[in-house]
């Protein structure tokens, strides 16, 4: 976890963020900065990527034990599963931000909803690693996936440190049917969806969005909009905090 006050923050709701898999806090550095700016807590969840249920109760607990007041949850690619099945669990979120992100509905696996738009070349996309004690396996991204359908679009030093750091998501939480009580049925939200992301297709984020019922902001950028345009990120989480 990671977290910054500033003497305003009392007045405003705590900013949570969750991050997707394939990656960790890092590329919210520059919307970080520009939030505490103006005053807001951040605090990073450390999402386990290990299986959708467990990673949503994860999250509950953690908004129980480290937050108090208003929070708005913020949510990239499969962060915005988890906050969508959390936000109901805790009374003071209040908002709902979706940054090329996954939003399920009950039933609905990220994989489904990967495919929407045609079918996943699962060996194309990821490197393998089973671990010992479950029928379970790591996904990595390959190189040329990482690199042409999850940073493409940003320079080649904020890119590169990335794919040395990749945080692996488990095919079971992939394939883990999201569950009831869906949050983004009853609060606010706000989505944020990159023209050339190559991860989740435009097409699928805005059907999405909409079905959501989510204020929409488009961005010409990639799968890290965070990282491309951190200033209209940035907006759209100070406009859902409004």
């Amino acid at each position: 976890m990671n977290a910054s006050t500033s003497p305003l923050a009392g007045n405003k709701p705590t900013i949570v963020i969750v991050h997707g898999a394939w990656s960790d806090s890092a590329p919210f550095n520059a919307v970080d900065a520009l939030l505490e700016t103006e005053g807001f807590t951040v605090t990073h969840f450390a999402n386990p990527l290990r299986a959708l249920g467990a990673d949503t109760d994860y999250l509950s607990a953690f908004l129980k034990s480290r937050t108090s007041g208003p929070v708005v949850l913020v949510g990239h690619s499969y962060g915005g599963a988890v906050i969508g099945g959390a936000a109901l669990s805790h009374p003071e979120v209040k908002a709902l931000v979706y940054l090329n992100a996954f939003v399920p509905e009950e039933g609905e696996t990220i994989l489904d909803l990967a495919g929407r738009a045609g079918p996943v070349d699962a060996a194309a996309l990821f490197e393998k690693a089973p671990f010992p004690g479950d029928h379970n396996v790591d996904l990595y991204l390959t190189p040329g996936a990482f690199a042409g359908g999850f940073v493409n679009g940003l320079p080649e030093e904020i890119a590169a440190p990335l794919f040395a750091k990749q945080r692996p998501i488990t095919y079971g939480a992939l394939s883990e049917p999201a569950r009831a009580n869906q949050a983004w049925k009853t609060l606010p939200s706000w989505y944020v969806a990159g023209d050339e992301d190559h991860s989740i297709a435009i097409e699928t984020q805005l059907w999405m969005a909409e079905r959501a019922g989510s204020t929409l902001t488009r961005v010409s950028s990639g799968h890290l909009s965070m990282a491309a345009e951190p200033g209209t990120v940035a907006g759209v989480i100070i406009r859902a905090a409004a």
